[in-house]
C-alpha cells in the first residue's frame, strides 16, 4: 500500500504544481508545441462540456466505482504503482473541476495537424491504462527480485 499511496501523492502533486504554473501565466510556444493555458469544461476533445456542473458530480461517481473496483478486486494489491498513478491524474483533474470550473490543460500540438489540448494527467491516465491493459492480455505480473 506504501507504493500506491506514494504513487497516487506524487502524481497528484506534480501535476497540481505544473498546473500552478500555467494558472499563473506561464506560456511557451515552439513550431510544433505551445504550451499555453486552456480551461477544458468537458472531457477528452471537450466533448460533454454541454453537462456543465453535472459532469464533475459524474466524474466523481466514476472515480469512486473506481476505487471501489481496484480495491475489490485486490488490484492495488498487484499494481500499486500503475494504481496509484491512475487515481493520483483521475483526482488531480477532479480537483480542478472542483476548484477550478474545468480541468486545466496545456499542451497543445499543433505541427501538421491539430491536436486536443492535454495535461500531464491526461498522458498518465492513458498510460496506466495501456499498462493494465499489458498486464491483462499478456499475463506478465512483475516478479519480485530475489
Amino acid at each position: 500500500m506504501k507504493k500506491f499511496f506514494l504513487a497516487l501523492f506524487f502524481v497528484f502533486l506534480i501535476d497540481q504544481a505544473i498546473k500552478h504554473l500555467f494558472l499563473n501565466g506561464f506560456e511557451w510556444h515552439s513550431k510544433c508545441i505551445s504550451l499555453t493555458l486552456a480551461i477544458n469544461k468537458g472531457i477528452a476533445f471537450s466533448m460533454f462540456s454541454f453537462l456543465g456542473e453535472n459532469l464533475k458530480y459524474i466524474q466523481l461517481l466514476i472515480v469512486i466505482v473506481l476505487i471501489f473496483f481496484l480495491f475489490k478486486e485486490k488490484i492495488i494489491k498487484k499494481h500499486p504503482i500503475i494504481s496509484g498513478i491512475l487515481l493520483g491524474a483521475a483526482l488531480s483533474n477532479l480537483f480542478d473541476r472542483f476548484y477550478i470550473g474545468g480541468v486545466v490543460d496545456y499542451v497543445y500540438w499543433h505541427c501538421i495537424f491539430d491536436f486536443a489540448i492535454f495535461n500531464l494527467a491526461d498522458v498518465l491516465i492513458d498510460f496506466s491504462i495501456l499498462m493494465f491493459l499489458y498486464y491483462y492480455f499478456f499475463d506478465k505480473i512483475p516478479k519480485k527480485v530475489a
